[in-house]
């Protein structure tokens, strides 16, 4: 572990380390990406490349954050957001996911407050947006305990394992 890099120092209760991800992470965040349970709430398609993953962290567009949380010096999740441009510029879209075997851990939690703390005290960003899927109640209820309110229902947002499946648009404006 690089301690320069770690956003928080690993808990000795826990192993587990939040820290900016990099190139090197490509495989574990490609591994990630292709667990069933991570794939099935997000937009990824099967077969994520290392290679790709690697191409979309050498090429992150400035002001742009991805996070990855290692336990025990293992990628078991990711998370990052997008900063948008021009008079959206306040806005920044998040994404995140966690390994399959460590759901309900508080893990998730941990990386959303990380993510919630830079976009608030280190880029002034007043708006996150996200979308999740109206059947992925963890996650609803996850963002739900962080601030984020339901604006709306996109329906036939993205086809998934054979059948179109509606999101929730979602987002927490800065008090």
């Amino acid at each position: 572990m690089n301690t320069q890099e770690a956003i928080h120092p690993p808990s000795p209760a826990d192993g587990i380390v939040i820290r900016a991800a990099r190139p090197a992470d490509c495989e574990g965040i490609a591994a990630l990406g292709n667990m069933p349970g991570y794939r099935w709430g997000t937009l990824r398609l099967p077969h994520q490349t290392p290679e790709a993953t690697r191409k979309w962290l050498e090429n992150m567009a400035p002001g742009n954050v991805s996070l990855v949380v290692e336990k025990d010096g293992r990628i078991i999740g990711n998370g990052g957001f997008e900063r948008l441009q021009g008079r959206r510029s306040h806005i920044a879209y998040l994404g995140m996911g966690l390994h399959d075997d460590f759901h309900g851990q508080g893990i998730g939690s941990r990386l959303l407050r990380e993510l919630i703390m830079i976009a608030d005290d280190w880029l002034n960003l007043r708006r996150i947006e996200l979308t999740v899927y109206v059947d992925n109640a963890p996650a609803i209820a996850l963002y739900k305990r962080h601030g984020f309110e339901t604006e709306g229902t996109h329906r036939e947002f993205a086809f998934r394992a054979g059948a179109f499946v509606d999101a929730y648009a979602m987002a927490r404006i800065k008090a």
